[in-house]
């Protein structure tokens, strides 16, 4: 386990400063993707903390570079705006600062504030300045998942091909006849790999990695925070601007405005980042919509398995619905001749469930 206390208000029901802080209450498990999280209040310390366990059933649709997020953390303190804090209580146990406030949240059609895009801008430039000689946090991704710096096209050679083996081959014994009835081929991200080798070359620099609204807290002072550092990397910059701008689901003009504000914050900084970008933007975009269907596909399987609320064909239709439209974004990136109908996905997966039940 690991013990932090980012965890506040946006990320736990009944958090905020009306919490139990007499060490008495333990909040929890919320779940995420990757971790079990229980919240408590630290004795004698004006602060709530958070322990993560990795849930056991996990499904990895993303590479992990780096051993601790706390580390990384304690790295980039004083270089990166508005993070958590790390207490350091002794070598073998870090604390985060807990940060109260409430969600960005995802928004559709909506514009940031004038504030909060240009705290994400900064943002930008930080990341862009850290290059991986910057950055002593251990890394243990394997050495072939280090292209030489610069090499864009082997970078996202090395996502696609993490993709690829990891999320759907590795997979393929238990969900290959669902993606098959999807209509998703073993070749299906080969498209995305030959884009790959067009890309121009960019200096790397320490990457988020998931720069989504869950992540970004706001608080009191209308400051924006960026929170869950799991899933960062040293790569490309302009990953980082896809993966915001894919999992934001932005209007096209709030899209094309945060894009020329992320090439305004690394172009004060290192030009040389910004190389390219408009050109290789869309291969990028491609990719994370490609990798949406493979994950989202299992994460839709794997919830229809578990018992919820509502009747089964319920489940299944809200489950299709959300397929059927990531199926739609990628339906090029993937070259898919046609997108199935929410009443064949709807078929798939009961066909699927059944399948797994009568096994």
């Amino acid at each position: 386990m690991t013990v932090d206390t980012t965890m506040g208000v946006h990320g736990c029901p009944g958090g905020g400063p009306g919490a139990p802080r007499d060490g008495t209450a333990i909040e929890g498990p919320y779940r995420g993707h990757y971790r079990e999280t229980y919240v408590f209040a630290l004795p004698d310390r004006p602060m709530r903390c958070k322990v993560h366990e990795p849930r056991s059933e996990l499904f990895r649709f993303d590479r992990r570079c780096f051993l601790s997020e706390d580390r990384l953390l304690l790295d980039l303190r004083g270089r990166v705006s508005r993070i958590p804090e790390i207490v350091v209580l002794d070598e073998h146990v870090l604390l985060q600062g807990f940060i109260e406030g409430s969600t960005l949240g995802s928004s559709p059609t909506g514009a940031l504030s004038p504030r909060h895009t240009g705290q994400l801008e900064r943002l930008f430039g930080e990341l862009v300045a850290l290059d991986a000689s910057s950055i002593g946090a251990r890394r243990i991704c394997d050495r072939t998942d280090h292209p030489d710096d610069g090499n864009t096209a082997s970078f996202l050679d090395g996502l696609i091909t993490f993709t690829e083996q990891q999320v759907y081959r590795r997979h393929g014994d238990r969900f290959g006849s669902l993606f098959h009835a999807l209509g998703l081929r073993g070749d299906a991200l080969d498209g995305i790999r030959r884009r790959a080798r067009t890309l121009s070359d960019r200096p790397f620099s320490l990457l988020h990695g998931d720069l989504h609204g869950l992540n970004f807290v706001v608080d009191a002072a209308d400051d924006l925070w960026t929170i869950d550092w799991e899933l960062s990397m040293i790569g490309d910059p302009l990953y980082d601007l896809a993966t915001h701008l894919h999992l934001m689901r932005y209007s096209a003009r709030e899209s094309d405005r945060i894009a020329r504000r992320w090439a305004s914050a690394v172009r004060g900084v290192r030009p040389e980042c910004a190389k390219g970008w408009r050109d290789d933007l869309d291969t990028l975009l491609a990719y994370k919509r490609a990798q949406s269907v493979y994950t989202d596909v299992i994460r839709g399987a794997i919830g229809l398995e578990r018992p919820g609320p509502g009747p089964a064909p319920v489940r299944i239709s809200l489950t299709a619905h959300r397929i059927r439209e990531v199926l739609s974004r990628a339906r090029v990136p993937l070259g898919l001749g046609s997108v199935p109908t929410v009443r064949e996905v709807m078929s798939a997966y009961d066909r699927w469930l059944r399948a797994v039940t009568a096994s």
